[in-house]
């Protein structure tokens, strides 16, 4: 039986690593295969990975039909057994739609992989349609890790290295180093209360604070 599954974690948590391990061990086994992504950090029409692997994908916008994309492969003679679908969170509920269908009326096993909520921890509406249409939902086991040590479960937005709650829920950007737009992994606590890694250095650092644990020694 085919299945649809979604494999969904934080940024930094595998996804695209397993995307490609997952096409690999079923090349492998003689069985032919699509990969799609969107919005990929690497850019253009490519699925890539922060381990450095990336592989030449098909990218997916508003306009992409999957379901008619198979269906004009197989008439050209293509093996169509799976897709590996990595960054789904950013396809619309339409296209999740058109990827049940794949599954239930052409046997095509579909792996898709993507984060479950936004920088506003509102669910994007493709993670949403997938969570309640696939046949199975895996949260992934490689923790990812807020600076505070404890599991991290939410994407943090920032712009210019201050973190924000609002804007478009769709922009692209990296986790780690001097970007204009980045992101950062956080648990809940620290999501709530706007403390990223340079905040928190920040506050540890301030004039205020040293003095404070001045005090405390002296007590």
């Amino acid at each position: 039986m085919a299945e649809l599954a979604f494999f969904s974690g934080t940024m930094d948590s595998g996804k695209s690593t397993l995307a490609l391990q997952m096409d690999h061990n079923h090349a492998v086994r003689g069985r032919g295969g699509i990969l799609y992504t969107r919005n990929d950090r690497a850019g253009h029409a490519v699925l890539s990975s922060r381990l450095g692997l990336r592989h030449p994908a098909v990218e997916v916008t508003d306009d992409t039909d999957f379901w008619d994309d198979v269906v004009q492969r197989r008439t050209r003679g293509e093996r169509v057994d799976y897709l590996v679908c990595d960054e789904a969170q950013f396809y619309t509920p339409t296209q999740v739609e058109q990827l049940a269908q794949l599954v239930d009326e052409m046997g095509v096993d579909v792996y898709a992989f993507g984060i479950t909520a936004d920088f506003r921890t509102r669910l994007f509406p493709g993670s949403a349609r997938l969570i309640e249409l696939a046949d199975r939902v895996e949260v992934l086991q490689v923790q990812t890790l807020c600076w505070c040590g404890a599991r991290a479960t939410h994407n943090a937005r920032t712009v210019n290295g201050t973190m924000v709650v609002e804007g478009e829920q769709v922009m692209v950007g990296d986790t780690g180093g001097a970007v204009e737009i980045g992101y950062e992994v956080l648990c809940r606590r620290h999501h709530m209360r706007r403390m990223t890694m340079s905040v928190a250095r920040a506050v540890a650092t301030s004039p205020q604070t040293l003095a404070l644990g001045m005090d405390d020694d002296d007590g």
